[in-house]
């Protein structure tokens, strides 16, 4: 009898063993399956990331609309009909801030149109981040259409003296915009393309808008007419060290780029 009851039990405890093995293999499988579609859901995210960065999303005569990421894109008109000049606005949670006019009012109003009616978003604030034509020359558009603009107190000063458009709020050299819950920046760092250049920055997405400041790959040092020369590899060092942590920078003339046009704009006025 104590063989047979020995027996059985041992037949019990080796079942038992068995249901427990079975068992945590199946957690591990499930495991290992949670791990991997995790990682396929990622990589979709990526590709979706990727698909999205520089999607031309409206293109006419007059301007065209790149979505870059999830909430910025580029937006660029043609000074003189044939030279592309590039601003950035940011959307999220329907509302936008827009850096720099297009270079008129006509495809201003293009821009305002898209914005509101295809993103179905409000435009809480144009910012030009300085005074030249390809950044201010359609504000009174934004004006007409009660849409408020921010500018550096240098540059309504400059725009003033020369009958330029004239932003309707200055700042002293840094300003925040909250933007649902999040945050958009505008600081000037110094001196480089005009004496009132300031860029944009989006932390979200670690997204900067260097406007005419910053240079892209292999381009040369182009209008230096109003440039402080001297002094912009420091400014655009100032920037660097600001923001280490930008990612993809639009610039005002070019293919936008990363840090490196950071690097590479330092050097070219250094030479």
């Amino acid at each position: 009898m104590l063989v047979k009851f020995i027996r059985k039990l041992l037949c019990f405890f080796l079942a038992a063993l068995m249901l427990l093995m079975i068992g945590c293999g199946i957690k591990e499988q499930n495991e290992q399956n949670e791990t991997d579609m995790n990682s396929i859901l990622d990589d979709k995210e990526k590709r979706d990331d990727e698909d999205i960065q520089y999607s031309e999303v409206y293109e006419s005569e007059m301007l065209s609309i790149k979505q870059i990421s999830q909430y910025v894109y580029q937006h660029t008109s043609y000074l003189n009909s044939n030279i592309p000049c590039n601003g950035m606005f940011v959307v999220y949670d329907n509302k936008a801030i827009v850096f720099d006019t297009t270079v008129d009012d006509k495809s201003s109003s293009e821009l305002i149109d898209w914005i509101t009616t295809t993103l179905e978003s409000e435009i809480i604030a144009i910012v030009p981040t300085h005074y030249h034509v390809d950044n201010l020359g359609g504000l009174n558009e934004f004006h007409n259409r009660g849409i408020d603009s921010y500018a550096y107190d240098k540059t309504i000063q400059i725009a003033t003296e020369n009958g330029l458009p004239v932003p309707q709020n200055g700042f002293n050299g840094y300003m925040e915009f909250k933007i649902g819950d999040e945050k958009v920046y505008v600081e000037f760092m110094g001196e480089g393309h005009t004496s009132d250049n300031v860029i944009g920055y989006f932390p979200l997405e670690n997204t900067m808008f260097g406007g005419c400041l910053v240079k892209e790959l292999d381009a040369d040092k182009g209008n230096i007419e109003d440039a402080n020369v001297k002094e912009w590899s420091e400014t655009v060092r100032n920037v660097k060290l600001k923001y280490p942590d930008v990612e993809k920078i639009i610039i005002g003339h070019g293919e936008m780029g990363g840090p490196e046009i950071l690097d590479y704009t330092i050097n070219l006025f250094e030479q």
